[in-house]
């Protein structure tokens, strides 16, 4: 199956300094080469998620995957860290496609979960198709920006970037590393997304209630599951969002 993206953006890192320039920044290591592709994100001093998109290197130049209502910020952000970088960062006129079927030549798998398939950067315009992106980024726990992902207040590790291949713990220094890396190490996160269970339905964003304590936030739904932003220690029994009955049944 093959879906073109409409709400994506391309931009593209030219120059001689733009893999330093972009690993000084970001959340996971710069891609050298174009056969894979790398999740990241770009954080604040204060280790909060601003914007994640998708890179990769291509022939002089790297390539920026990233939801189009947030493409305006990203630029004017990395054009403010540019400084006297040999780089240019412009808008491309290339377009994302999608599937979960055969990839096409030149596709790559999507770095976060094999069920999100393949993404390719493309001139041409292909159709959509019928797959139900919400149902897998539920059933797997994927937050989206704009929806789940919430600049100037969440945070990578609490939404699961380790385990979606968005951060590198290896890699240096980058903005926000040294927050990120304080909450590796602390024994267990005491907050995070987590898939639920809803019986009923609820806005996006309706906070949940658990005893009469704030437990947290549900998000997309989708097939009788959510996507809730808990506190885990409130996160037990029957909680509710609005008119719907939220239960979480943590995976070890």
């Amino acid at each position: 199956m093959v879906t073109t993206i409409e709400n994506r953006t391309i931009l593209t890192v030219t120059g001689a300094d733009r893999a330093k320039f972009l690993q000084g920044l970001v959340s996971n290591d710069v891609p050298n080469t174009g056969a894979a592709l790398t999740y990241a994100a770009l954080l604040t001093p204060q280790g909060k998620y601003l914007v994640d998109f998708f890179l990769q290197a291509v022939p002089d130049q790297i390539l920026i995957d990233v939801a189009h209502d947030m493409a305006d910020a990203l630029l004017t952000r990395l054009s403010m860290y540019k400084l006297r970088a040999d780089v240019d960062i412009n808008r491309s006129d290339l377009n994302v496609a999608r599937g979960t079927g055969p990839a096409p030549t030149g596709a790559l798998p999507d770095p976060r979960h094999p069920s999100l398939g393949w993404r390719l950067y493309s001139a041409d315009t292909l159709p959509t198709d019928d797959t139900d992106w919400a149902e897998i980024r539920v059933i797997n726990c994927i937050p989206e920006s704009g929806i789940e992902l919430i600049p100037n207040e969440t945070y990578i590790l609490e939404a699961g970037f380790e385990r979606l291949n968005g951060v590198d713990f290896k890699k240096g220094c980058y903005v926000g590393q040294e927050v990120t890396a304080r909450m590796k190490h602390k024994t267990e996160l005491k907050k995070g997304f987590a898939t639920v269970r809803v019986d009923g339905a609820a806005p996006v964003g309706t906070e949940i209630l658990s005893n009469g304590k704030a437990a947290g936030v549900l998000y997309t739904q989708a097939g009788g599951l959510g996507i809730a932003y808990l506190r885990f220690v409130r996160a037990v029994g029957p909680m509710h969002a609005g008119d719907a009955t939220v239960t979480y049944e943590k995976v070890d």
